[in-house]
């Protein structure tokens, strides 16, 4: 799939047909992130820096499963 750059405003975009964003699940208003990649940039709906975060505080919480409960009482 091509997309041809063009002008808005006075900066430069790029439309993004509807097939596209179904496959990415994201429609106006959300936010897309951009990720270098060794072959050239990657666009996805998630950001990939939050994910890491989420999985470590999910393993803290695996792990201190029983303090978290005592203090939430």
């Amino acid at each position: 799939m091509s997309l041809k750059i063009t002008s808005i405003g006075n900066s430069a975009g790029v439309i993004l047909p509807k097939e596209l964003l179904e496959k990415l699940r994201v429609s106006k208003g959300d936010t897309l992130f951009v990720t270098e990649t060794p072959n050239g940039v990657e666009l996805s709906a998630h950001d990939e820096e939050v994910e890491r975060q989420m999985e470590i505080a999910e393993k803290l919480m695996r792990e201190n499963r029983n303090l978290l409960r005592k203090l939430a009482q």
